[in-house]
């Protein structure tokens, strides 16, 4: 299987490119090609809009490329999503897109236009260490049994349905906009990380107001990480909050679930027939 690594949002670290390629090199069941474009820098940014568009526009039609793994999160792909599914070439359907965080603004894009997205750790991720001293090559390992042989193993070990899996914030932000697809029966999972309480709070009030996401079969709470202080005590947790918009707008809540921004975050494929 080849795997092309793309940066549609922040480069990717040279130390981490190192690593997963000597991953994947062990393994010997893919073969991993970085495109240049990752290591790419203008600002916050893994080079310029132009740039990363045409990089992920060049592996999504190159038909000797099997899936598309973006490198990292931080901010930025949503620049350039509507333009990336513009005129969709034949080979970019023949492909399994994969990611987290950011990435969340190409997959609500991508499946809605009918393309193979899973959410799930990326290549960066080999350079966390909040698992054991080997998490973050445990994270890359599990993208890759997925992406190579459909590992059930990676998956969330919970799911029951169709599933969809975003960044809280990322979520609000798309709702409402071209990319935003339909989650009428799915399994909703979202996670944070870097937030205060009070903006997750005012966050869930903007996504469970959606009647879009009112339709959903149930919602799941992954792990809610580096919660800023605030300067008045919150009073109530993340699950509170999430259990609490829930509630009031009528949506099950479904429990938590094992993905996050962190070593042990697991896949969660979005199915083909629910778009």
């Amino acid at each position: 299987m080849r795997i092309a690594v793309v940066a549609p949002s922040c480069p990717l670290k040279p130390d981490a490119a190192e690593r997963v390629t000597a991953i994947a090199a062990e393994r010997g069941d893919c073969e991993l090609v970085i495109h240049p474009q990752c290591f790419l820098s203008e600002g916050h940014f893994a080079g310029p809009d132009e740039a990363r568009l045409a990089a992920l526009r060049e592996v999504m039609a190159d038909p000797k490329v099997d899936a598309v793994w973006f490198a990292r999160g931080g901010y930025g792909s949503n620049r350039i999503a509507e333009a990336a599914l513009a005129g969709l070439p034949d080979a970019a359907r023949d492909k399994t897109y994969l990611g987290y965080s950011d990435a969340g603004f190409l997959h609500a894009g991508f499946h809605k236009a009918g393309l193979d997205v899973s959410w799930g750790p990326m290549p960066q991720d080999v350079l966390r260490g909040d698992h054991g001293l080997t998490g973050g090559e445990e994270a890359v390992n599990r993208a890759l049994d997925w992406l190579v042989r459909r590992d059930p193993a990676a998956l969330e070990p919970s799911l029951s349905g169709p599933a969809m899996a975003f960044n809280l914030t990322v979520l609000s932000n798309l709702l409402g906009t071209p990319l935003e697809p339909d989650f009428s029966g799915v399994e909703l999972l979202i996670e944070e990380v870097g937030e205060h309480l009070y903006r997750i709070d005012r966050t869930m009030f903007h996504v469970t107001g959606s009647p879009n996401v009112r339709r959903v079969a149930r919602l799941r709470l992954g792990r809610v990480a580096d919660v800023l202080e605030n300067d008045v005590d919150f009073a109530i947790d993340e699950q509170a909050i999430v259990e609490d918009w829930c509630r009031r707008s009528g949506i099950a809540f479904g429990g938590r679930a094992d993905i996050g921004h962190d070593a042990r975050n697991r896949v969660v494929p979005f199915r083909r027939e629910n778009r």
